[in-house]
This record gives structure tokens, C-alpha cells and sequence, in this order.
């Protein structure tokens, strides 16, 4: 077990204040979330889970419905009394790729933030950038800024030909806070090659300088990269891509459904050897700290538990498959991260995932007084 509780972006959890970071066609007939059963171990009963109904937004933008109307997957716990709740989506996929729960909004599109990014690494191979090993971890990443990554980053930028000038994600300090207060402690300043996506922005600055493409615009959705990776995304989910977005590092962030990007990530461990999915996949289980950091739930998780494909992102989104084809998908729709590692921990469990990283991943405590006084737990 770690020494303390972290969020799954590592931070601590504090008194009970979040502590993570900023990080549509028509769907097919297995978007359909089909009849939610309710696991018959768990001692809490959620809310009826019901597809909501459309409310009207800005430009006409797509979206999941009323937060009231979704279940809650997470209830706050402090002395006994409930405080408060997070309600969100979750979707488990079957070895045979059949809905076998849906908790919520599951065939509405949502921003999967990072948890794109293993189809976004996949088309920079398919543009024809050839990485492997802990480069294309790197590439498909979230990585929490510690020296390792930020050693890689340069040395791929050397690599290729190019400079950290030349990568259009923002200026940050390290995504772990361990890391951050460290690197500040050094002198050091927020800087490109530190934030989270660097691997990611890299690779594709590569890939452009290497096909001859703009890298000036590499960001543009309508730029040759992203148009392969938009056809990426689309290919592995099963489904169009609902609406085009701009991610927290720039990049274009692609909308698919929750049931989508399960599907997603179910293809990609069951691609054949060889084929670009596979070998992220493969590249992310073989260097996860790569992917994360040596403090982060994703990493626990594919060093842990054999053949498992990880990747959480913003807004309180993972995903993950395993080798025979299971899957789970789910967000938190407040964007709270204090509940992600609960939420991941139960659903890993409906998946028949159990030992110490479980346990670990699941333990989030609340604090009062700097000493524990209750819990962040699932409630499914």
C-alpha cells in the first residue's frame, strides 16, 4: 500500500478538496446501453440509471444531459454522514465486446480528454513516424513531468531535428505535485517540455517534420495528422466522431461515447502484432511509467495486473481494457477526480480484477484534523 493517499493524478487528498490538475453521426447498434443491472455486491443502491433527455446549450453543441439526471458513482463520506456525491457514466464491456453494464449516459458523445490519446499515438504511426519502446509510451502519455520524462522529451526532440520552441503546448510546471515541488525548489520555471502532453506534441511535430507537413499548424484539425488521427479515433470506437474540440494542451480532442472509447480500447489489445494499435498498446503495458509517472493509478495498474491497457484523462475520464477483451469506460461528470480511483476501483472489480493494486487504487481518505475521518467510495 502507498504511504499516503493520492488522487489519481498523485496528489494527495486533502480535506476533502479535489486535487487534480487541468488535464456523433450516428452511433452503432451496440451503442445502446442496453438494460443496466446492478451488481449484486455492492451494499449501496444507486439511482435509476436513465438516459437523459436533450437540453438545449451553446451552438448547438452535443451533450450527455442534466448531471441530476445521471446515477451516482461516488458518494463522499465524512464522520459517518454523507456530505456529498459524484454522479457520472460507466460502461463494462463483456471479452465479447457486449454491453454488459451501463451506469448512465453511455452512447452520449463526451470529450475523453487523454484517454485519446492511444489512438492519437496510433495515427502518428500510421503517418508513418516509427517509434517503439518508452518513445512511443511517451507519445501516447500523460507523464507526470518527473526527470525521466523530460529527458526522453528532449532527446527526442534532438532526435528528429528539432526544439522545445517549436512544441505549441502550453508552458507548465510538472503534473505530479511531488515532482512540481522539487522542480520548483531547483529554480526551475513552467516550461513546455515539463507539461503532461510534451511525449505527445513531440511525436507529432516529428511525424510533420518528417512527411514534409506543416509543423506550424500541426494543431490545425484540418492539418494531414489530424485528419489521420480523426479517422483513427472513428475506426476504433465504431462510431462518428461527434464533435471536435480543443484539449488543455491544444491539440484537437475528438467527442465519442463512453461505450465508444471502451470499444476503443478493447481493439486496441486485440489488434493483431504489428498493426500501429498493438504496438501502442503493447509500447504503453511495457513502460506504463512512461505513460504516467512512478506515483500515478495507470501505472500501478498495467505494471500490476498482466496485459492491462490504462490511460485516464481530464475531467475525471478512464478507460481501460484487458488482454481477453474486457473493457470500462466511465467519467465523472463534475470533472472530480476524487472520485476516479474509487470508481475505477469498484468497476475493476466488476471485471473480475482484484488483489493489492486494487485496493490501493480505491483507497481515497478524507481528512479532518490530519487524521482520517472517513472516505471517498463508489457507490454502484
Amino acid at each position: 500500500m502507498s504511504a499516503a493517499p493520492r488522487t489519481p493524478e498523485g496528489s494527495p487528498i486533502s480535506d476533502g478538496t479535489p486535487g487534480t490538475p487541468g488535464e456523433a453521426g450516428t452511433p452503432g447498434a451496440s451503442d445502446a446501453p442496453g438494460t443496466a443491472r446492478t451488481p449484486g455486491t455492492s451494499a449501496r443502491t444507486p439511482g435509476t440509471a436513465r438516459t437523459p433527455g436533450t437540453a438545449p446549450v451553446p451552438e448547438g453543441a452535443p451533450r450527455s444531459g442534466p448531471s441530476d439526471v445521471l446515477p451516482v458513482l461516488a458518494e463522499v463520506v465524512r464522520s459517518g454522514f454523507v456530505e456529498g456525491h459524484h454522479r457520472g457514466s460507466l460502461v463494462v464491456l463483456a471479452a465479447d465486446g457486449t454491453v454488459e453494464l451501463a451506469l448512465g449516459a453511455v452512447a452520449a458523445p463526451v470529450f475523453p480528454r487523454s484517454s485519446n490519446k492511444p489512438m492519437q499515438a496510433a495515427g502518428i504511426l500510421r503517418a508513418g513516424l516509427d517509434l517503439a519502446g518508452e518513445r512511443l509510451a511517451l507519445a501516447a502519455a500523460s507523464h507526470s513531468g518527473e526527470i525521466f520524462h523530460r529527458d526522453l522529451v528532449q532527446k527526442m526532440l534532438v532526435e528528429h531535428g528539432l526544439d522545445a520552441g517549436q512544441l505549441q503546448c502550453p508552458p507548465d510546471l510538472p503534473l505530479d505535485p511531488v515532482e512540481a515541488e522539487t522542480y520548483l525548489a531547483s529554480g526551475a520555471v513552467r516550461d513546455r517540455v515539463t507539461m503532461n502532453c510534451s511525449g505527445k506534441h513531440t511525436a507529432m511535430l516529428a511525424v510533420c517534420a518528417q512527411r514534409g507537413w506543416s509543423t506550424e499548424s500541426y494543431l490545425d484539425p484540418g492539418h494531414p495528422l489530424q485528419r489521420m488521427i480523426h479517422s483513427v479515433v472513428e475506426e476504433a470506437a465504431g462510431e462518428r466522431v461527434a464533435a471536435v474540440g480543443t484539449d488543455g494542451c491544444g491539440a484537437p480532442l475528438m467527442a465519442i461515447t463512453l461505450t465508444g472509447l471502451a470499444r476503443a480500447f478493447r481493439s486496441f489489445v486485440l489488434a493483431a502484432p504489428g498493426s500501429a494499435e498493438r504496438r501502442v498498446a503493447d509500447a504503453m503495458r511495457a513502460h506504463p511509467e512512461y505513460v504516467a509517472g512512478t506515483r500515478r493509478p495507470d501505472t500501478w495498474l498495467m505494471r500490476e495486473v498482466p496485459g492491462a491497457l490504462s490511460k485516464m484523462g481530464a475531467e475525471a475520464v478512464q478507460a481501460v481494457a484487458l488482454p481477453d477483451g474486457r473493457a470500462l469506460a466511465f467519467k465523472i461528470d463534475d470533472g472530480g477526480g476524487r472520485a476516479l480511483g474509487p470508481v475505477l476501483a469498484r468497476a475493476l472489480g466488476l471485471l473480475g480484477v482484484e488483489g493489492p493494486v486494487v485496493s490501493r487504487i480505491g483507497s481515497a481518505p478524507l481528512l479532518g484534523g490530519a487524521r482520517e475521518v472517513g472516505e471517498i467510495r463508489a457507490a454502484f
